[in-house]
């Protein structure tokens, strides 16, 4: 049972936000003359004392204890003495834990959104780099049309964008205080939760005390958040493990997030990425662990929720993780321009602009068009060469009605600067888009 029962060595992890809202709950137990302001005063100088301890030395593991809480109110009735045992005045170890947990996913959140921010603005210093700088674009990883870089890249700055609006959105819903619910029905003593409420920075007390201590909501709507991001992050690490091998050759990783081989010299493999890639699947676990956990069970509180805590800790480990190691990867790397321009040149990814062109120019169906560019394609593959290599006779002996105008459509610069419709990959379109972006971060102050 002991063992079973303890749960100090991972909410240990709550000790911040433990003495904070306890430091909070004892000055408004004062306020409202529930206990004395001596008693008080004792107790708050016990707190930082502890706080001071285990700043330095870590929390100590007890068993007996069971958690941070018991763990912290038994050393300070060593400090203060009797004393110590009006902190627990009108409040229960439930609410205690809930107020503590959300707190910590609150700071949880805030990191996370410090974490984001750098990434996005490495995303934004590669893309204005490379607003013109031209790759392939991909379907089924299969050349489509050419596309920019810096639109590449922008398109996960916008996924991230998404990212931080369920994080802020998380935040903002579970910013509701559990202090002063008690076990599960509220406390007689004329407590003011409004006060402890403000003192801990949330932005209202709970509105039903049964809620409060058996929800976890705040906990499962970050997991989610944090699950989501973690996709994307994967995302973003698997094109980064495609560009860094040898046939693609589009990126040159940093030394600092690559490793070696142990028998093979000319190894440098994309560790960081990979991991990144690997904790996504371990983030999705943590949330479904704990949804499983919540799933069945009955008002108010059950010590099943005990297990609450280790899926969001791992998850937010993780997540921390990730994001700095993409963040450095996206800064830190080195992509070969000249490469993928000419990947995109020998992927026939401009097929598409001479049906267009077909259309627009020639008054082709454009059915007859795809058909016309298939037959354009087939012959520029026999040849070894790009469908703007094609000579007009060779042009004219598929179709008749092809005049040299269509090399201006042909080439993979005059394919990107026409697409230039809002959100395009046309280089100036998505100078404009990282321009918004950095504004909107504050970038250009």
């Amino acid at each position: 049972m002991r063992e079973i029962n303890a749960s100090i060595p991972f909410d240990k992890a709550l000790w911040r936000q433990d003495i904070a809202a306890s430091k909070a709950h004892v000055t408004m137990l004062a306020a409202q003359d529930i206990v004395s302001e001596a008693d008080a005063s004792a107790i708050l100088g016990g707190l930082d004392a502890i706080a001071a301890e285990y700043e330095a030395d870590g929390v100590p593991e007890d068993w007996d204890l069971e958690d941070i809480h018991m763990t912290t109110e038994s050393r300070l009735a060593e400090l203060i003495g009797p004393a110590a045992g009006r902190l627990h005045t009108a409040r229960s170890r439930n609410d205690q834990v809930a107020t503590d947990f959300r707190l910590w996913v609150r700071d949880a959140i805030d990191q996370t959104l410090a974490g984001l921010d750098a990434l996005q603005r490495a995303l934004l210093v590669q893309a204005e780099a490379h607003a013109g700088s031209i790759m392939p674009g991909f379907t089924h990883l299969q050349t489509a049309q050419p596309v920019t870089l810096g639109h590449h890249l922008m398109a996960y700055f916008e996924m991230v964008s998404r990212d931080v609006s369920r994080f802020e959105d998380a935040r903002a819903r579970m910013n509701q205080s559990p202090l002063g619910s008690a076990a599960l029905a509220g406390t007689g003593f004329p407590i003011d939760r409004y006060m402890t409420t403000q003192a801990l920075g949330f932005d209202a007390p709970t509105k039903n005390s049964l809620d409060a201590v058996s929800d976890r909501d705040f906990a499962l709507d970050y997991l989610q958040a944090a699950a989501q991001c973690s996709l994307h992050l994967s995302r973003l690490a698997e094109e980064f493990v495609i560009w860094a091998s040898q046939p693609f050759g589009f990126v040159r990783m940093a030394d600092s997030l690559s490793t070696g081989s142990s028998i093979m010299p000319q190894k440098k493999n994309p560790d960081a990425a990979e991991l990144v890639r690997g904790h996504a699947g371990r983030i999705v676990g943590c949330v479904t662990s704990l949804m499983v956990t919540m799933k069945g069970l009955p008002l108010a509180y059950s010590k099943d929720m005990q297990d609450d805590k280790p899926p969001v800790f791992e998850a937010a480990n993780l997540l921390g993780l990730s994001i700095a190691a993409m963040t450095g990867m996206v800064a830190d790397s080195t992509f070969k321009v000249d490469r993928m321009r000419q990947a995109a040149e020998l992927g026939y990814a401009t097929a598409t602009d001479l049906a267009d062109w077909l259309v627009t120019q020639a008054d082709i169906p454009f059915r007859e068009a795809h058909h016309i560019t298939g037959a354009a394609v087939k012959l520029a593959e026999s040849k070894g060469i790009a469908l703007d290599e094609l000579s007009i006779e060779d042009l004219k002996a598929i179709d008749e009605r092809i005049d040299d105008r269509v090399y201006k459509a042909l080439s993979v610069e005059a394919s990107v600067a026409a697409r230039a419709s809002y959100g395009g990959t046309a280089p100036d379109e998505v100078r404009k888009r990282v321009a918004e972006a950095k504004s909107a971060l504050g970038m250009d102050a």
